[in-house]
């Protein structure tokens, strides 16, 4: 298994790779119908998958003949890394893709992922093409993904997938908003035939967050002129515990640094059918539930002397949990077809969200207080977030006298609406100053927020010479909320000879912000702390000075450079500009009687636990801040053949990427808006770097992958405590520079073919236990954190060591 995909020799399934009926004529159609169906045989040597983002050309285009870098990883590759859940594979495979360190709070029940050091927000997610609908839970909490409302793509039944492509290059022109990081385009299976089931089973080196996946798919026909394919997962992983001693007790009883426990059930289906030899309908469904839970910090059981009632339910102290119940769902219906030359795409998709936030073994000490009930379950958060999309996509390939070489023209319209919302908490988690660990969402808070979404776009590319590419797209959009943006895109590419080519791309491109960057609110409580964070548009925001959100705007440069030094070596290298204006973030920093003020405008009450100096923070999102983000992408993969012994499949890929702020905003009394530490989530919170190097032997019925993964250095600007036990916040201005260094783990999988339709693997990634560097003792809220969360470099877990079966039929 490379861990590193490969760009210019990657063998993946065809299905789904063709973007339109490619034939004019029946028996041509039937064929591409029948070879989309059928298993993707093994690949003769030179050949390469066929990818169809970032281009518009019917029929795809070939990785080593793309204008811009892209990564193919196989369902093959995904199920070889032995992580039971897709994030976590992609994250071992591609160097340019990370993910959280941790989580708090309700945002570490939501899994997300970043390109080239961004926010998960700039990365657009597609289904078989078409756009994916977001998580309605927002991260709020502190770090670099706070504000994403990303694609929870662990939504999407790994067992559904054939293929990911992942774009790493800006192409809102092309896809519209979030593309301004890059694309993943996830293809889902459409054989007609066949049935695999997977089992993954593992634990962690501390011998705690055992997790168990089972993967289950097939196909069958539909009469002689269609296919149905039906996917289904289960996964459930229990509780890490990676906490320091609590510094109030000195014993570990303050779980709070930790993996949830989840639980999650999914299934996809997937269908076509060929209405006549030209034309097809198709259809797309999946749902996905989910039950989660995280540990919030121990309560003493001294805070709970003048509550008997709750003293006796929890004698010992109590640690709440933030739980959710999560349903998701998305359904797509189409037809497709070609008419006089037009291949012609017409679609409508629908997905929706839909998340439960509760918190359970907590309290409401006004409760009790005023009414002796000692309720211990409450129901504090509703959010829903759906999205309509509706699409007409037209292609053609003309050929003109006087002009030697085809021209692609493609172009098209959409309408998406999109609608959030947000329920308020029942009336014990709003009693007094509310349920403890999270308050209850208030009514003032609550409400249903939507907008429409027009676009229309044009693609034209077509040769200047034998050997030399062009490809030119534009879009408009306009936004209900935010008004209009523009974006263009300009892609070339050039061979030298077939063993040499040179790759450039320059385009702008832009994020809109999310209706839950502009009207969430919630107030996170902790034993002597509490940090709100409120609607940019709500009163409290406005007093302080808060302007309306405007969408983020980019600027994307890349050039890079495909070749084949000598026979079977590959090798790619792109480097890379981001310039990011306007960027999202949280903005307003107050403190204090200030933060107090500005939460009680917005009808949230302060517990009298808090102390109400720098323990106490309100924010909200605002155009913080603009940054500049340059990098690097080298991709090689060379095979090794050892005659009758066996072969080798080497594999290197690295990613070198830097930030830096390049301006920062003010308020209205010209105050910056970015503190030290928020400047850091921006700047230095993901690895400086990302290399993933090594190989695969096969030899019979053994093979054996071996890979080394560095992941580089981040940079965080970390919070003082003191008081006893670290209770309190000692400085909203001053901070620790805290580096956290670079860190190798080695993953090692060695599977045994014991019959042609079964193979048993035995694996452990981060082999050898590696974890994130411990953050000093004062910078530790009540002592527990030892590793910090908000950062996006190596998981606090460590070593995890499973077994993997596989059966096809």
């Amino acid at each position: 298994m490379p861990a590193a995909v490969r760009p210019a020799s990657s063998v993946v399934p065809a299905s789904a790779s063709v973007a339109g009926p490619a034939a004019s004529s029946p028996r041509q159609v039937r064929a591409l119908r029948d070879a989309v169906a059928a298993p993707a045989p093994v690949a003769a040597e030179g050949e390469e998958s066929v990818i169809v983002t970032g281009t518009r050309e019917t029929g795809g285009r070939k990785v080593r003949e793309s204008l811009s870098p892209i990564d193919v990883v196989s369902a093959k590759q995904i199920s070889q890394t032995g992580q039971p859940n897709l994030r976590e594979a992609l994250a071992q495979l591609l160097p340019s893709l990370t993910m959280p360190t941790g989580g708090f709070d309700s945002g570490a029940l939501t899994d997300s992922i970043s390109l080239r050091g961004l926010n998960p927000n700039e990365t657009l997610v597609l289904v078989d093409g078409k756009r994916r609908h977001t998580t309605a839970n927002i991260y709020a909490d502190p770090g670099p993904q706070q504000g994403s409302t990303a694609v929870d793509i662990d939504m999407i039944p790994m067992a559904a997938i054939d293929h990911v492509e992942v774009l790493r290059d800006g192409a809102s022109a092309q896809y519209g908003s979030d593309a301004v990081a890059g694309v993943v385009n996830i293809i889902l299976k459409k054989q007609d035939h066949g049935f695999h089931a997977e089992s993954i089973s593992g634990i962690t080196a501390a011998k705690d967050g055992f997790q168990q996946g089972v993967y289950l798919d097939g196909g069958a026909k539909l009469g002689n002129r269609g296919f149905v394919h039906v996917s289904g997962d289960f996964y459930h992983t229990d509780h890490t515990f990676r906490s320091a001693p609590d510094a109030r007790t000195g014993q570990k009883n303050n779980y709070v640094l930790g993996q949830p426990e989840q639980t999650r059930e999914s299934v996809a289906i997937k269908a076509g059918y060929d209405l006549t030899d030209s034309i097809q309908l198709y259809g797309t469904g999946t749902y996905a539930h989910r039950h989660a839970e995280s540990y919030q910090n121990y309560r003493l059981a001294s805070s709970l002397a003048k509550y008997p009632g709750y003293a006796a339910i929890y004698p010992w102290g109590y640690s709440p949990l933030e739980t959710l119940d999560e349903d998701d769902f998305e359904l797509t219906a189409g037809i497709k077809g070609k008419v006089w030359g037009w291949n012609w795409d017409l679609s409508t998709v629908y997905g929706r969200d839909f998340d439960d936030i509760g918190v359970i073994n907590s309290a409401n000490l006004a409760l009790e207080k005023d009414t002796g009930r000692t309720p211990t379950r409450f129901d504090v958060q509703g959010f829903n977030n759906s999205q309509w999309s509706n699409n007409f996509d037209l292609s053609r390939k003309f050929k003109f006298s006087g002009w030697p070489h085809e021209i692609n023209v493609a172009g098209g319209a959409s309408y998406r609406y999109e609608s959030y919302s947000i329920g308020t908490g029942s009336e014990d988690s709003l009693y007094g100053s509310g349920s403890d660990a999270m308050a209850g969402t208030n009514a003032g808070n609550a409400g249903n927020f939507n907008r429409d979404v027009v676009a229309g776009y044009v693609d034209v590319s077509t040769h200047l010479t034998r050997h030399w590419q062009l490809d030119l797209a534009g879009r408009y959009e306009h936004y209900t909320d935010v008004g209009d943006t523009e974006t263009g895109k300009v892609s070339t590419r050039y061979e030298v000879s077939p063993r040499l080519a040179f790759r450039a791309t320059i385009s702008n491109g832009f994020h809109a912000p999310t209706l839950a960057q502009e009207y969430y609110s919630a107030l996170a409580i902790s034993p002597t702390a509490a940090r709100g964070l409120i609607g940019v548009n709500s009163p409290g925001a406005l007093a302080n000075g808060a302007s309306p959100l405007k969408p983020e705007r980019s600027t994307n440069v890349s050039g890079g450079i495909v070749m084949e030094p000598f026979r079977k070596l590959h090798v790619t290298v792109d480097v890379y500009q981001i310039n990011l204006r306007d960027q999202i973030m949280p903005g307003g920093q107050v403190y204090g009687e200030q933060a107090a003020k500005a939460l009680q405008m917005n009808g949230f009450k302060i517990p009298d636990t808090v102390n109400l100096n720098s323990s106490l923070s309100t924010h909200w999102f605002a155009n913080v801040a603009s940054t500049r983000t340059q990098g690097l992408d080298l991709t090689a993969t060379y095979p090794t053949q050892l005659g009758d012994i066996g072969r080798i499949d080497w594999d290197v890929a690295i990613n070198l990427n830097r930030t830096r702020l390049s301006h920062q905003g003010t308020d209205a009394d010209g105050n910056p808006l970015l503190n030290a530490q928020s400047i850091a989530y921006l700047t230095t919170a993901y690895p400086r770097s990302k290399m993933i190097f090594g190989g695969r032997f096969t030899s019979g019925k053994w093979t054996v992958g071996v890979h080394e993964i560095r992941y580089g250095q981040t940079t965080s600007q970390l919070t003082y405590y003191g008081g006893a036990g670290n209770t309190s916040s000692l400085s909203s201005t001053q901070f620790r520079e805290f580096h956290n260094t670079p860190k190798f783990i080695t993953n090692l999988e060695v599977t045994y073919r014991v019959h042609p339709r079964l193979a048993l693997t035995l694996g452990g990634n981060n082999l050898f236990d590696a974890r994130p560097s411990r953050v000093p003792d004062n910078n530790r809220y009540l002592g527990a954190p030892q590793y910090y969360m908000s950062t996006s470099q190596l998981g606090m877990n460590g070593g995890f060591y499973y077994l993997r079966g596989d059966i096809n039929f």
